[in-house]
């Protein structure tokens, strides 16, 4: 388990997320052959050449979706109860097939329940497009982890292309167990 426990979290933290994607057409096509959306943006290249992006967007429920799964490692790997909400979506910048995203989630508020046993916390999930960094060590499905360092911060060449909120009921650490697996053991 890598997650974070409810008292692990600092509001005010933001958690670079490690793992980067790189979105294939075919994530895009699945994507919208899963949820029956079939908007021609998304899967007409003929349609998609006439509109003001001149391609194909990926579904920008897949980049929220991604942004999400890239966040899960640091934050409630083993630690959720329950999502409670998403909030606030925002999709300011189209994704393309080709596109790499990397996520960053900064605690924004923490809260104990009202029985004390759990907590509730929301974070403000960013997803951005990566600038151009040459080879960036893809593996054949598109997935892809920063240097040994672990530096998964972004540079002003990255692009925000998703953010919302994201409200999670978190477990709290049981008691006697004070480094079993958390994102800082």
């Amino acid at each position: 388990m890598t997650g974070r426990y409810y008292g692990e979290f600092e509001v005010g933290e933001t958690i670079e997320h490690r793992r980067r994607r790189t979105v294939s057409e075919a994530d895009n096509q699945r994507f919208c052959d899963m949820t029956m959306n079939q908007q021609p943006l998304h899967l007409d290249s003929a349609f998609a050449a006439d509109t003001q992006f001149g391609e194909r967007l990926v579904n920008g429920l897949y980049t929220m979706s991604l942004a999400v799964g890239l966040s899960i490692p640091e934050t409630t790997d083993g630690t959720i109860v329950a999502n409670l909400s998403y909030d606030d979506v925002e999709h300011p910048n189209p994704v393309f097939h080709g596109d790499t995203i990397r996520a960053q989630s900064t605690v924004v508020d923490k809260r104990e329940t009202s029985d004390g046993e759990r907590g509730i916390v929301t974070m403000r999930v960013e997803a951005f497009k990566v600038g151009d960094e040459g080879d960036d060590g893809e593996d054949n499905d598109g997935d892809t982890e920063d240097d040994a360092n672990g530096d998964a911060e972004g540079d002003a060449d990255d692009v925000l292309v998703c953010s919302f909120e994201r409200t999670a009921l978190s477990l709290k650490r049981p008691e006697g167990n004070d480094d079993a697996g958390s994102a800082d053991a």
